[in-house]
């Protein structure tokens, strides 16, 4: 985990960025954001891990052919797919979309060579709006009713998208890929907080879950004095979710993005 800098030391370009997306996903965008001159600091607010048992989501990889549509909440789904069945795409019939959230869905895709050039992919129209509610309203309900999806999650998350679904009448086999949780709670990460929280930085937050933690930790760390330095800080969001979560938590100064890395990256370059 890179070290803070000081106030003395931050970069005339803008300050430093604070990642706190799991490490995996948070190393490639750390790179980016110092190609353009900022410092990044990885700083990871919840864990990706694999299923102990992956059973489940082998046997629904493999029957795939039962499915009118297949659709990822995440691109951690996305790459517990292929870590549990790497060939599942031999599996799917060749008129079988696939849905995702959004561009960070889009291109964990593409790293296994699902694109819309072989695939048709399904995603929210609005970069800026990317969740259930906005897959929904992309998705041709009539067409699917009737007929089973399967939506690969987390072990837990929003039960909105399934609810929607069956409510359409559709069935849905919702089948969990991996799980999140907080990473371990330490005084190396309390020092590291506390000195984050001395300086002004821009957070990258990708989930309204990590942001709780984050709150928590803080206050653990630093007490109430902690929060409201929290509440000062800018935070970069792609969500209007998080946007609300960061505003019932008395955070104000909230930057939505568009969806993936490049509307991410575009932000962070135009505000510094």
């Amino acid at each position: 985990m890179p070290d803070p800098v000081s106030a003395s030391q931050e970069n005339p370009v803008g300050p430093p960025v604070v990642i706190t997306r799991p490490l995996l996903q948070a190393t490639g965008l750390a790179q980016r954001v110092e190609l353009l001159g900022r410092q990044a600091i990885v700083f990871p607010l919840l864990d990706i891990l694999p299923l102990p048992d992956t059973t489940m989501l082998q046997q629904s990889l493999a029957a795939l052919d039962r499915y009118a549509m297949l659709a990822f909440i995440s691109p951690n789904a996305i790459d517990a797919a292929f870590a549990a069945a790497p060939d599942w795409p031999a599996a799917l019939p060749p008129d079988c979309p696939l849905a995702v959230m959004g561009e960070g869905s889009r291109a964990a895709l593409a790293r296994y060579g699902l694109t819309n050039d072989n695939r048709r992919i399904i995603s929210p129209r609005n970069p800026q709006r990317t969740d259930s509610e906005t897959l929904l309203e992309a998705l041709d309900l009539n067409a699917l009713r009737g007929k089973r999806v399967l939506v690969l999650r987390g072990e837990t998350g929003r039960e909105l998208l399934g609810v929607a679904l069956r409510t359409a009448g559709i069935e849905v086999d919702q089948v969990a890929a991996y799980r999140r949780m907080a990473p371990h709670w330490d005084s190396a990460r309390a020092t590291t907080l506390r000195q984050l929280m001395g300086q002004r930085a821009d957070w990258v937050v990708t989930s309204s879950e990590a942001l709780r933690i984050l709150l928590e930790w803080v206050r653990e760390a630093d007490g109430e004095a902690g929060v409201m330095a929290m509440q000062r800080q800018r935070l970069f969001v792609p969500h209007r979710r998080i946007v609300e979560s960061a505003r019932q938590l008395g955070i104000s100064r909230v930057v939505l993005t568009q969806s993936g890395d490049d509307g991410l990256l575009a932000a962070l370059q135009s505000l510094r």
